[in-house]
C-alpha cells in the first residue's frame, strides 16, 4: 500500500471523502484540484484552471469536470458526482474501489466485470490537463463516454444559464474545440483515438459547493455539457483525454503523458510530499518566475514570496529558481515597497514588512551557499533604495522615528501579515511600531552593514537595538509589546516577538530570547503551529469557521499558523542547541499526519486555534510547506 491511499470504505463515505482535496499545479500556472472521488465542493475547483491573460490577472475554469459512463450491452454506468439541491447525482463514488497519489492521483472503479483506471497530470510547461483511463478488466465488449462540464469562467465567480453561450464547435485532430464566450481562448478536447463526438447541448443547472456554503459565499452554479465523447476501449488498453489551450497531436499523447509521470518526484513519505508541493508553488510565465501564495484562490504575494521562497528552493538546492524569483521581484520594487499582492489591476503596496523580508530571504541565500558576492553584485543597490526610501519616508505613514524605530499605519489600513479588514475596519491594525518590523528592520540594518562595512548604517542600527530594547522589552512580564505607539503599548501575547529570537541578528540577550520563547511555548504553541493571540485574551478565537466577516475575525485572533513554527524552531535550536534537537525533530514530525488530511500531500494555510485544531483556510499553503521544509533543514544541519 503507497504513502497516501484510500479505499473503497473511506471512498464511498461522502462525510469522509468529500474533506479530502487534491491540487495539482504546473509551471505556466495552470492546476487541477477537487476532491479524491472527483466531486468539486468549491468554486474554485476544476480540471483545467488556467491564466487568461487577455481578461485579467485572475486564473479561470474552463474545464470545470468530466463525467465518464461505462456502456455495456446497451446498459450505461456513470461515474460521475454532482452536488445538487438535497443530493448527489449522479453517484459514481459508489462505484469506487481504490484511490492513490501515486505517481499521480489515481482512481479505480469496478462495475461488475469492469475494471477502469482514471488518472490525471497536467503538462508541465503547457496549459493542458490529460486524463488517462486503462480498462484493466472487462469480459464483454465496452465503450467509455465522456461528457466534459464547461465554465469559462473566473474561479472567483460562478457560471450562470444564459442565452448568448456561443454553442459552435469546431472540428479538430479527433476532437473539437469551444470558445463560449469571445474574450476567452479556445479549449481543445481531444482523445488519442478515432472517437465519436456526439453533440447534445445542454445546461446543468443548481450545481452545489458545499465548501462554499460554509464559507458564506454564493454556491450554485450551472455548467454547460456540450455533449459527449464515445468510443470502444479494449481490455488492457489505455485511453488519454486532453483538454488544453492549444490542440494537441493526439498521436503523441500516450507518450507525453509517461513523460510527464517520469518527471515526478513520487509521494512516497513525507518529505516527498513536501518536496513535490514546493514545487507547486513555482509558476514561470512571461519569462517572469514567481511563488504562488496558496492553493486554490490566492495569487502571488510579496510578504509570503520571501517568506516561503528560501525553503521552497533554497533547501533543495535549487538555487537557481531562487535567484530568478528575487529577479523578478526586485523589478517590482517601486520606492522601498514591494506590491503586496497580484499584479495588474490586483497591485496594492499596502505591505510595511516586504521589504524587510526582502533582505532576509537575501540572507538565507548567504545562509545556504555562502556566497555573498552575488548578493552583492545584484541586490545590494535594492537594499540600498530600501533602506533609503523608509529614511526618507513613503505611502501609508511609513516613516524612521526619531529614536531609529520604524513606524508605520493610518485609519483604514493594516500594513503588516495580521492584515484581516472587514466592514468595521482593520481587526488588528497594529498602527504604530510592530515588533516584528523593527526586529526585521535590525536586522536588515545588520546586514547591509556586514555586506558594505557602512559605519553610517551601523550607527543607526546600534540605535535601533538600544530603542528596540527599551521600548518593546519588560523586564516583569518577561516578553516583548506587540506593538509601541507613543506613549501606548500592547502586551497582548502574540507570536511576532518570535522574530526577535530567530532573525540572524537580534537586540535581545539570550536570556530575554529565552523567556519569551517560554512565554511562546506557554501560551501558543500548539501541534500544527502558532496561535496568533492567546487563548487566555478575552479577543481570542478559538475556531475560524463562519462567514467571511466571521472569519476575518479569527484570522489573526487565535488561528494557527504554521508557517511561524519555522521561526519558534530556529530560535529555540539556536538557543537550546543539542538538548533542543529531540523537541524540534518531533514538532516536525507531528505534521507527517497531515499528508491524508485536507489538501493531500501538503500542508494547509492555517488551523483551528483549539484542539483538534482542524486544518482550514488555503488547502495549500507556500510558507507552511516552505518553512517545514527550512525547519527540516535546520534540524539535519544542526
Amino acid at each position: 500500500m503507497s504513502y497516501i491511499h484510500f479505499d473503497k470504505t473511506q471512498l464511498i463515505n461522502l462525510n469522509y471523502s468529500l474533506e479530502k482535496e487534491i491540487i495539482r499545479s504546473n509551471r505556466s500556472g495552470c492546476y487541477t484540484s477537487t476532491t479524491i472521488i472527483g466531486c468539486n465542493t468549491r468554486k474554485y475547483h476544476g480540471l483545467l484552471v488556467a491564466p487568461q491573460p487577455q481578461i485579467d490577472s485572475q486564473l479561470h475554469v474552463l474545464l470545470s469536470n468530466v463525467h465518464e459512463a461505462i456502456v455495456q450491452k446497451g446498459s450505461s454506468f456513470n461515474l460521475g458526482i454532482n452536488k445538487y439541491p438535497g443530493n448527489y447525482s449522479p453517484r459514481g463514488h459508489k462505484y469506487l474501489e481504490d484511490f492513490d497519489s501515486e505517481p499521480n492521483p489515481k482512481l479505480t472503479y469496478r462495475v461488475g466485470g469492469v475494471v477502469l483506471e482514471k488518472e490525471i497530470i497536467l503538462d508541465t510547461h503547457v496549459d493542458r490537463v490529460m486524463v488517462k483511463y486503462t480498462l484493466v478488466d472487462a469480459h464483454t465488449p465496452t465503450k467509455l463516454r465522456i461528457s466534459p462540464y464547461l465554465a469559462f469562467r473566473s474561479y472567483h465567480a460562478l457560471s450562470k444559464a444564459n442565452t448568448y453561450v456561443n454553442k459552435k464547435f469546431e472540428k479538430i485532430n479527433q476532437g473539437v474545440k469551444f470558445r463560449l464566450y469571445e474574450a476567452y481562448s479556445d479549449l481543445s478536447l481531444q482523445i488519442s483515438k478515432e472517437n465519436e463526438f456526439v453533440p447534445a447541448p445542454d445546461w446543468f443547472y443548481n450545481i452545489e459547493y458545499i465548501r462554499e456554503i460554509e464559507r458564506g459565499y454564493d454556491y450554485q452554479e450551472d455548467l454547460y455539457v456540450p455533449g459527449y465523447f464515445e468510443f470502444d476501449i479494449e481490455k488492457g488498453e489505455s485511453i488519454i483525454f486532453s483538454a488544453g489551450l492549444e490542440e494537441a497531436n493526439p498521436d503523441k499523447l500516450i507518450q507525453a503523458f509517461d513523460n510527464e509521470v517520469s518527471r515526478r518526484t513520487p509521494r512516497d513519505n513525507f518529505e516527498n510530499c513536501l518536496k513535490n508541493s514546493a514545487g507547486q508553488f513555482i509558476s514561470r510565465r512571461n519569462g517572469e518566475t514567481r511563488v504562488i501564495a496558496g492553493y486554490p484562490w490566492f495569487g502571488w504575494w510579496g510578504r509570503d514570496t520571501f517568506i516561503a521562497l528560501p525553503g521552497l528552493t533554497l533547501t533543495l538546492g535549487d538555487t537557481k529558481t531562487f535567484l530568478e524569483v528575487m529577479d523578478t521581484m526586485s523589478r517590482d520594487l517601486m520606492g522601498p515597497l514591494f506590491p503586496n499582492v497580484g499584479s495588474g489591476v490586483m497591485t496594492n503596496m499596502n505591505s510595511i514588512d516586504a521589504p524587510l523580508w526582502y533582505f532576509w530571504a537575501l540572507q538565507q541565500y548567504v545562509v545556504f551557499t555562502g556566497d555573498e558576492q552575488t548578493i552583492k553584485d545584484k541586490y545590494l543597490g535594492k537594499c540600498k533604495g530600501i533602506i533609503d526610501g523608509l529614511l526618507e519616508g513613503t505611502e501609508f505613514n511609513i516613516h524612521v522615528q526619531e529614536d531609529g524605530l520604524l513606524y508605520g499605519g493610518m485609519d483604514g489600513t493594516a500594513l503588516t501579515w495580521m492584515d484581516a479588514v472587514t466592514a468595521d475596519g482593520p481587526v488588528t491594525q497594529r498602527r504604530g511600531c510592530p515588533v516584528e518590523i523593527n526586529a526585521l528592520w535590525y536586522n536588515a540594518l545588520k546586514f547591509y552593514e556586514s555586506l558594505t562595512g557602512d559605519t553610517e548604517i551601523g550607527d543607526l542600527a546600534e540605535k535601533v537595538g538600544k530603542s528596540f530594547v527599551k521600548e518593546f522589552w519588560d523586564e516583569k512580564r518577561g516578553y516583548l509589546a506587540d506593538v509601541v505607539d507613543g506613549d501606548k503599548k500592547d502586551w497582548s501575547i502574540r507570536p511576532n516577538m518570535v522574530f526577535a529570537t530567530s532573525l540572524p541578528y537580534s537586540p535581545l540577550s539570550e536570556e530575554q530570547k529565552d523567556r519569551v520563547l517560554e512565554v511562546i511555548k506557554s501560551n501558543l504553541f500548539t501541534n500544527r503551529g502558532l496561535r496568533t493571540l492567546a487563548p487566555s485574551d478575552p479577543s481570542y478565537k478559538g475556531y475560524y469557521l463562519g462567514n467571511q466577516y466571521e472569519r476575518d475575525n479569527a484570522y489573526h485572533q487565535g488561528t494557527v499558523w504554521p508557517w511561524l513554527m519555522g521561526h519558534f524552531a530556529e530560535g529555540y535550536i539556536k538557543l537550546h542547541g543539542k538538548s533542543g534537537k529531540k523537541f524540534i525533530e518531533t514538532m516536525v514530525s507531528s505534521f507527517d499526519g497531515v499528508m491524508t488530511q485536507y489538501g493531500i500531500g501538503t500542508v494547509a494555510e492555517i488551523y483551528d486555534g483549539d484542539p483538534p485544531h482542524r486544518p482550514k483556510g488555503a488547502i495549500s499553503q507556500a510558507w507552511s510547506v516552505g518553512e517545514l521544509l527550512r525547519m527540516k533543514s535546520i534540524v539535519k544541519n544542526y
